[in-house]
């Protein structure tokens, strides 16, 4: 394998497909994502939830940046030569020193380990785009110089970050944030990165599988630990099925309708990218909040029933209005079938106070929203 030009890759190529690399991208990925539900699980178990929800958006933003910006990347740019590789490498390096990094950011405020792995992983990507610019000319040269000085930039914020005082770290996270999200919308305002929906469709599923795979784990964990509690399956059973129920219509709602037919442009593209950081999120609490659910069943947690409840609804509920609202919506024929993401929220979140069966019931509910999506597209199409 030599030394290739990097340039562009057409829109319109046949057959686009995720690399092996990507997918062994995302699934060291995971392991930031698990490291987050993680601390979620210990802070709401503990009755922190102000603090444990701050904390894990917080640290949940640097895995989900990180993830999108190589994924758009390698959309455009992917050339899967030596040097390219090497910097992929780097970045899922970068990646795990991160994840060491998040007990200490979310429990002590102390950024210092997941700032360097988040600094390894930019300046991997950096480079990248130093070596896209030289391959490119015109628009698509500054797009990328563009890119390569907005990240340096925001890489010399977060460094900054770490001589901050304590209590106002938070608010300057905020601040780095903003920045971080405006560089592809100033990069990209005079040329188009040559991204492939079907791709970028292709990678954003992979990775919500992926996530609502690490749910499903942190299920069975949480559920093998407590039944060494004395008579604890009965308590544990509604759980772990309703928890099931919820992931299974997760992945079928997700994946109902062909969202790459919309992604026509940035227009489209970057919202609709930008909003997966709920969508991604939430699936990966959602494992969190079975996990408080099976701790507050078994007497480990100093949370009331309905908060137990909620931490599991919360998410699911997120979960539902956010794909309805990014790409379902757009593909829904009738008053019918756009109410019935909504109204599937709004019945998830008041299962929470249904007592100790509450996430069978939000299962319950979850099946239900499928069984009715698919009856009322038959319907649709058969009147078509």
């Amino acid at each position: 394998m030599t030394y290739v030009p990097m340039t562009a890759r057409s829109r319109r190529e046949g057959h686009r497909a995720a690399t092996p690399l990507e997918l062994f991208f995302d699934l060291c990925f995971v392991v930031a994502v698990a490291q987050a539900g993680r601390q979620l699980v210990h802070a709401l178990a503990e009755d922190h939830v102000a603090a444990g929800i701050t904390g894990y958006l917080f640290v949940f933003f640097g895995v989900w940046w990180a993830w999108m910006n190589f994924t758009w990347f390698a959309s455009a740019y992917d050339v899967d030569d030596v040097p390219y590789r090497i910097a992929t490498l780097v970045q899922i390096s970068g990646v795990l020193v991160y994840s060491a990094g998040i007990p200490r950011a979310f429990n002590d405020n102390d950024w210092t380990v997941a700032v360097l792995g988040y600094v390894v992983m930019r300046l991997a990507l950096t480079a990248q785009w130093l070596r896209a610019a030289a391959g490119e000319r015109g628009a698509a040269r500054r797009c990328a110089l563009t890119y390569a000085i907005g990240l340096v930039i925001c890489q010399l914020g977060w460094v900054a970050l770490l001589a901050a005082p304590e209590s106002s770290r938070r608010w300057l996270f905020l601040v780095l944030v903003m920045a971080e999200l405006l560089v592809p919308v100033v990069a990209e305002l005079g040329y188009q990165t040559q991204w492939h929906p079907h791709h970028i469709a292709e990678r954003y599923g992979l990775f919500t599988i992926i996530v609502l795979g690490e749910s499903i784990a942190a299920s069975t964990v949480a559920v093998q630990s407590a039944l060494d509690e004395h008579e604890a399956l009965g308590k544990l059973l509604p759980i772990a099925g309703g928890g099931l129920l919820i992931v299974f219509a997760a992945w079928w709602i997700y994946f109902a309708v062909p969202v790459h037919d919309r992604l026509r442009g940035n227009r489209e593209a970057i919202p609709w990218g930008y909003g997966h950081f709920v969508i991604l999120s939430s699936a990966a609490a959602i494992g969190a909040g079975i996990e408080v659910a099976i701790e507050h069943a078994v007497g480990k947690t100093h949370l009331s029933l309905v908060a137990a409840n909620l931490s599991v609804m919360i998410p699911v509920a997120l979960f539902l209005v956010f794909v309805w609202l990014l790409h379902s919506r757009h593909f829904k024929r009738g008053l019918a079938q756009q109410l019935v993401l909504p109204c599937s929220a709004l019945a998830t979140l008041a299962c929470a106070w249904t007592g100790p069966q509450a996430v069978l019931w939000a299962g319950l509910v979850a099946a239900a929203t499928v069984a009715v999506g698919v009856t009322l597209a038959g319907r649709t199409r058969l009147g078509a």
